[in-house]
């Protein structure tokens, strides 16, 4: 266990500064869990997570999502499609105020 976290150290070593592992950037407060959404910048994913929102009105749920900009650490291989786990650290620019500590391993039913 690393950063007080329940995540794995990533095996691949980086030179990043703000990366959690091999940097100095220390992680705080919430940690959440989401699907990347976007790679396009440099050093950022955009992590997506959907929550459902009750309607009192109409007694139902409604989907929302929020879209996070984080952090990505180079010893992190990351695509669109993983789930990550985000966590809080100080601002590291305008927007971002996350990292990602984690890719979770989706459960692969044996079932087709």
């Amino acid at each position: 266990m690393a950063l007080g976290l329940n995540v794995q150290e990533p095996e691949e070593t980086c030179a990043d500064q703000n990366c959690p592992f091999h940097g100095e950037l220390s992680v705080r407060g919430q940690t959440l869990n989401g699907e990347v959404a976007s790679t396009d910048m440099e050093k950022t994913v955009v992590v997506e997570r959907e929550y459902d929102v009750k309607v009192p009105k109409y007694d139902r749920f409604m989907k929302r999502r929020s879209r996070v900009p984080a952090h990505a650490p180079d010893c992190l291989d990351l695509a669109v499609g993983d789930t990550v786990t985000i966590a809080e650290c100080r601002p590291l620019s305008k927007t971002k105020s996350h990292v990602v500590v984690g890719v979770v391993a989706d459960e692969q039913d044996g079932d087709a």
